[in-house]
């Protein structure tokens, strides 16, 4: 072999252990890390999906939708067998997890969301406004308001908060904390379809509520978020160990930071309603274990309460069976 051929060989193997080893030593690219929690809440604050915007012109009374009754595609949560005992008018019978199936059905009409007291469907409206329903509303105490045949407010009511142990009847909340926020695992990359993947988990849930009784026997076991201005903590008092985190509750704010996603988050308001809305939000954003107080205030010091207080069922008319 000539040395010509020899130097011809020598090179191309040579070039070719180069290549093995560039090759060997090279590593995969590794796919980038997706925040599937900030993906989302970018995405929810862009399109007007922060928790002010999904609590803005929610809830409607029963004397104003008796009066434009027509305008409104009504959906009703309650039980099939109570629904036909009776109900409003042109009312839609289905259940929490159904609910954006039958929203598909309201043609353009703004809907109002129904059950028997408010609460349950302050968590169907907080579906419904993170799935492109602008104008949904639930009807305000629910059922209850509509005609006094539906009542189950009155029995639920009551002052067992007032001289309790466990309620302070000065402004003394726990100091604001900062806490990570959750982490959300999806196979979607894009915000609405993480937030529709996550809406889909929180109807599956139900509606999320807690009794007084087990939160005012032992509040130490919960994080507790008391949703009213401090003129109101100043007023009423409060559960003890409680924060108080309403201003700053939003994702514009970064508010949701002050919430631990470790512990049993339990938030409570009036009437439950709006608290009711509040957890059903927490758990889209990813924690894991929210409540709502049952009742909320109502259900603790009523005889004190200077607003937002059950009184009366109305009287309007409603109709039997399917």
């Amino acid at each position: 072999m000539n040395s010509k051929n020899k130097f011809f060989r020598l090179s191309m193997y040579l070039i070719a252990s180069l290549l093995i080893f560039a090759s060997s030593c090279k590593k995969d690219t590794p796919e980038p890390v997706i925040d599937h929690y900030k993906v989302m809440t970018d995405y929810m604050v862009a399109n007007s999906m922060d928790l002010p915007d999904v609590l803005t012109s929610w809830t409607i009374s029963a004397t104003d939708l008796n009066a434009s009754l027509t305008d409104y595609y009504v959906i009703d949560l309650r039980s099939a067998t109570d629904f036909a005992t009776g109900h409003i008018n042109g009312a839609h019978n289905t259940t929490l997890a159904n609910v954006l199936t039958e929203a598909g059905n309201a043609n353009g009409k703004p809907i109002v969301m129904v059950c028997y007291t408010g609460q349950k469907a302050a968590h169907a409206h907080v579906a419904l406004r993170l799935s492109g329903y602008t104008d949904c509303k639930i009807l305000l105490f629910g059922m209850s308001s509509w005609n006094a045949d539906f009542d189950s407010w009155t029995a639920n009511i009551g002052d067992v908060a007032v001289g309790h142990t466990n309620w302070s009847t000065t402004n003394t909340t726990q100091s604001p904390v900062t806490f990570t926020v959750p982490e959300i695992t999806s196979t979607e990359t894009t915000g609405d379809k993480i937030l529709k993947e996550r809406v889909d988990v929180m109807l599956a849930g139900d509606f999320q509520g807690i009794s007084n009784d087990l939160v005012l026997t032992t509040p130490s076991d919960y994080f507790i978020n008391n949703y009213w201005t401090a003129a109101d903590i100043d007023t009423y008092g409060h559960i003890k160990t409680a924060y108080r985190i309403k201003e700053d509750l939003s994702l514009a704010n970064d508010g949701f930071k002050y919430l631990d996603k470790d512990a049993t988050i339990v938030t409570y308001c009036w009437t439950s309603q709006t608290s009711s809305a509040i957890t059903a939000y927490l758990t889209i954003l990813g924690y894991p274990n929210v409540k709502s107080l049952k009742f909320g205030a109502n259900g603790m010091i009523h005889s004190q309460l200077q607003a937002h207080k059950w009184i009366a069922s109305g009287d309007f008319d409603y109709v039997t069976g399917k």
